[in-house]
């Protein structure tokens, strides 16, 4: 069960019901394959509205593997999430909400 207190979102992956968290890995892995110069420029870009899917797949991965997976981008472009793109993209804005939520 994915815990929001710590950053973690659910998402189904090929019927499977996986944790995803934006870890302070997971964000380096992201600033890098986005080619993002800081984390602000990453929260920027995904607060502007020109999220693309590959940006939405790209954050996917990157939180699956915060929280525990061991697959990457390629067999992430083969799974099937269940909800489609709008619950991709749903999963992807909560996990950055989470992750740059100020302290409780």
């Amino acid at each position: 069960m994915a815990n929001p207190l710590r950053g973690e979102v659910a998402l189904v992956l090929d019927g499977e019901r996986r944790v995803c968290k934006l870890t302070l890995g997971a964000l380096a892995e992201l600033e890098d394959h986005l080619q993002a110069d800081s984390l602000a420029v990453l929260v920027d870009r995904f607060e502007s509205g020109s999220l693309r899917a590959r940006d939405v797949l790209l954050l996917i991965s990157a939180g699956l593997r915060g929280g525990g997976w061991s697959g990457d981008l390629s067999d992430l472009l083969q799974a099937e999430i269940e909800g489609g793109p709008l619950e991709a993209a749903r999963v992807a804005a909560r996990m950055l909400a989470l992750a740059f939520r100020p302290p409780q």
